[in-house]
């Protein structure tokens, strides 16, 4: 028994009366009272005094053993429920499930998340982190709940600027510098061969020659592009690792090179192509034309896009492709639906999970208003500024460094995560890194204090006091723990991994109330032991989100 089956027994009990469903309020947080339902638009509906709709769905509620209150008042039916037994029942079963609560069984569905997918040759960006942070606990959620996911990194391996990378490296490169600093070093080339450009536009003539023999497998260019490419992978590895994420492919624009020519022949078959001023185009419906080749027969991205869902659609036979990409892709998302839809590829929806900018003080972030730009920079900031704070709360904690590093961390991806992903975010280091209020440290610090009181203390089942549960600051935790299988719906059902983040902090909070209003390692073996049950749910259903959003545990702090 828990929660949602008592609010389905009491739903179909008002139907049973009203003939018609009526949606029951979860009061999650009210002390007073558990369910409510709002009897005003169906008493004007039937032209109804309230009270004798109350009456009337009385009777049918008063048959339900779980209930143990009913109250009419301004128009609301109050439904108070047998908390002790109920309270019991769903705090053992979290115990028993352990990590495993919360998982759904197999939806047999494959989903194919496409993120994070940071450019060849340039420093991974805070930018780059929200795509990364996003994808990873989407990946995480929907594997939660039953689905098969395929996580992949969409390198941004190809296109003119590698041109120019190319053209960059032979006037003005410097192996031994780009062998000691890999990424900066070829940045710096990338900028200078912009800045050049301006004054001489030639250069841009010569990178679009580069790309096209890159394209037609010139071995010189390639051994190059391979060679930036490389580099580059050494150093993004660097940065998953630190912070902890994996993906199941590393599969960038160039490995769909030749598979380009057949996704033309399809085009042509199906009558989509259209030639305009020497270019191929699809044109579309209230939107801009799709541009598939330009006139030195060059691809674009939407090309080289198509042809990668193509890939995706034949080999993971996948029911939905997320793409994790920022909001000033839109409309591109928008064209590539419609082209896979007239292509008729319907069974496989696309899904763009858009975000917002990464903002410093208010501003877009970039080299020259900021000092820290790379996440790596940011990282290690974070990370000294953590162990200061650590020096001063616990300056004998073991392993201080690697402790500072994964709060630095956590305190970075929970910043993102906790926001609405439509809207801006900003970043402050001092904020986020602070122990209280909505941050990434508050949680790892609850749930490593959890962890200590749980490891101080053997739990016995056998010694439980359920009506200690009845205790409004017990039962509120309860009946949001109870929530957890809900939320990760919601969350997945939205692609909002912010959902599951507010949720912990709700949870975080309460239990934190709970500890500053009782003792909890009490002398009595019975209040103890009940209370030691509450708090391992806590502690499980905690640890488990903190793995589904990326944020690193802490045994302790």
């Amino acid at each position: 028994m828990n929660l949602q089956t008592t609010k389905s027994k009491i739903q179909n009990a008002i139907q049973k009366v009203l003939l018609e469903e009526l949606i029951l309020q979860e009061q999650l947080e009210n002390d007073k009272f558990d369910f409510s339902l709002p009897l005003f638009a169906y008493a004007k509906k039937t032209k109804t005094n309230p009270h004798i709709i109350f009456e009337n769905i009385k009777k049918n509620l008063v048959k339900i053993n779980e209930i143990q209150e009913l109250m009419f008042l301004n128009g609301f039916i109050n439904i108070k429920l047998k908390r002790a037994s109920l309270a019991y029942e769903i705090l053992l079963k979290i115990n028993a499930l352990q990590a495993n609560y919360g998982n759904f069984p197999n939806q047999n569905q494959i989903i194919v998340i496409d993120y994070s997918s940071p450019n060849i040759a340039k420093n991974f960006s805070v930018g780059h982190l929200r795509s990364t942070v996003i994808g990873n606990a989407l990946k995480n959620i929907y594997q939660k709940l039953g689905f098969e996911v395929v996580g992949i990194n969409h390198l941004g391996d190809w296109g003119t600027q590698f041109g120019k990378m190319i053209v960059a490296y032979q006037k003005w490169g410097n192996k031994e510098k780009i062998l000691k600093d890999p990424i900066n070093e070829l940045q710096k080339l990338y900028v200078f061969f912009h800045q050049q450009a301006k004054t001489n536009p030639e250069l841009n003539e010569q990178a679009n020659f580069a790309f096209l023999q890159l394209e037609q497998q010139n071995q010189k260019y390639l051994d190059l592009w391979k060679w930036f490419r490389e580099l580059s992978l050494q150093e993004f590895y660097k940065i998953y690792d630190i912070l902890g994420i994996s993906f199941d492919f590393f599969l960038g624009e160039s490995f769909y090179n030749d598979k380009i020519a057949p996704l033309f022949e399809e085009l042509e078959q199906k009558k989509l192509l259209k030639e305009e001023d020497q270019v191929l185009l699809i044109e579309l419906d209230n939107l801009p034309p799709g541009l598939v080749k330009k006139t030195n027969g060059s691809t674009l991205y939407l090309t080289r896009d198509l042809t990668t869902f193509k890939y995706r659609f034949n080999t993971f036979n996948c029911q939905s492709v997320l793409y994790v990409v920022g909001n000033e892709q839109k409309l591109y998302f928008k064209q590539l639906a419609q082209i896979i839809e007239k292509m008729g590829y319907c069974d496989t929806k696309i899904k763009h999970i858009n975000f917002g900018l990464v903002l410093m003080d208010g501003k877009k972030i970039s080299t020259r208003h900021h000092k820290f730009t790379t996440l790596i920079e940011v990282i290690n900031q974070a990370t000294i500024l953590a162990q200061k704070i650590i020096e001063e709360k616990n300056p004998h904690l073991s392993n201080l460094n690697q402790t500072a590093r994964k709060i630095a961390v956590g305190a970075i991806i929970f910043n993102d995560l906790k926001n609405d992903r439509h809207l801006d975010i900003d970043f402050n280091l001092e904020t986020i890194l602070q122990f209280k209020g909505q941050t990434g440290p508050y949680l790892q610090y609850t749930a490593a204090r959890l962890n200590s009181l749980l490891n101080k203390e053997k739990l016995d089942t056998n010694l439980i006091d359920k009506t200690i549960y009845q205790k409004d600051h017990y039962f509120i935790l309860v009946k949001l723990l109870d929530q957890f299988p809900l939320i990760l719906q919601k969350a997945q059902k939205d692609n909002m991994p912010s959902i599951l983040a507010r949720y912990m902090l709700k949870i975080t909070q309460n239990v934190n109330f709970l500890y500053s209003q009782e003792k909890i390692l009490t002398d009595d073996k019975t209040t103890k032991n009940t209370n030691l049950l509450l708090i391992q749910a806590v502690f499980i259903t905690l640890k488990e989100s903190l793995r589904i959003l990326g944020v690193p545990f802490l045994e302790n702090m």
